[in-house]
């Protein structure tokens, strides 16, 4: 059954995934990027659809599949085996298609970040200046629309996103985490989410003081930012100009709104996302 890791992008989705990968996956919880490649699910997913015989970008034409898809990611794996899926997708109906089954679903974990922070990470991730990257957060952005290798993705814009996937709230099958917590205090918010998960899944857990120490230390950003620089990140983005790879893990707790986005901006998203950002006490 599948566990939704859901973001805006550029929210901490792969600070959490690494968190959960170093800590599950591995036998000392200490972490490295393959913990990422073999055991979280990214969808839309271009391999799932090829398999279910759809080669196409017709973004109607995947969502008509998107349930058929994940029902294809829950027989990947054992029976009542849990299928951790990543995902930047709203969670919204396209065309009166649902987006996610609760069939195939037992619940979702939704990373958020203050909206103003997210622009710098996210205009380095994209290439795009701060004005542009404001400009996708406000509006419906669909992300891989020219991409070769990624499906399109509908996002929406950052409060449509957020409250898209409340709607598991009402079913006791949602957890909020603030990427703010995850940086403060990741060991408190891992065990929350263990818990979470493990209560899915009508299981008891035991943490492992020693493994969970390991955890918190293999995936402290520095340590991040030089694993990155030794061996490389997949989910790097190449520069458009010189054809290097762009620094994935970029300023981390440096990153601070107050300092390096325009008061014009700053203004536009405190109007545009005030009642979600006073819900978040971000404001």
């Amino acid at each position: 059954m599948i566990v939704w890791l859901s973001s805006y992008p550029k929210s901490g989705n792969t600070y959490l995934r690494s968190l959960l990968g170093a800590y599950i996956y591995s036998h000392d919880g200490i972490f490295n990027f393959e913990l990422l490649k073999k055991n979280f699910i990214q969808f839309p997913n271009k391999y799932i659809f090829e398999r279910l015989g759809l080669k196409t970008k017709d973004q109607r034409v995947l969502n008509k599949n998107y349930l058929k898809a994940q029902e294809f990611i829950n027989q990947l794996g054992k029976k009542n085996d849990i299928q951790f899926v990543k995902t930047h997708s709203s969670c919204a109906s396209f065309q009166d298609e649902k987006f996610l089954s609760l069939k195939t679903t037992l619940g979702a974990i939704y990373v958020v970040r203050d909206p103003r922070n997210i622009v710098t990470s996210y205009s380095n991730h994209y290439q795009k200046s701060h004005e542009e990257s404001v400009f996708d957060l406000t509006n419906d952005l669909t992300l891989g629309i020219n991409s070769e290798t990624h499906p399109p993705t509908y996002v929406g814009s950052w409060d449509f996103h957020y409250n898209s996937w409340k709607e598991l709230k009402k079913i006791n099958r949602y957890l909020l985490i603030k990427y703010e917590d995850l940086l403060r205090n990741p060991e408190d918010v891992l065990i929350e989410v263990l818990n979470f998960i493990y209560k899915l899944g009508n299981a008891k857990i035991s943490i492992d003081l020693t493994k969970m120490k390991n955890v918190i230390s293999s995936t402290q950003f520095k340590n991040m930012q030089k694993l990155e620089k030794e061996v490389g990140f997949d989910e790097a983005k190449i520069n458009k100009v010189t054809g290097k790879k762009i620094n994935f893990f970029n300023l981390g707790g440096e990153n601070k709104w107050e300092h390096i986005l325009d008061n014009k901006l700053i203004s536009k998203i405190e109007s545009t996302f005030e009642i979600e950002m006073k819900e978040l006490n971000y404001l």
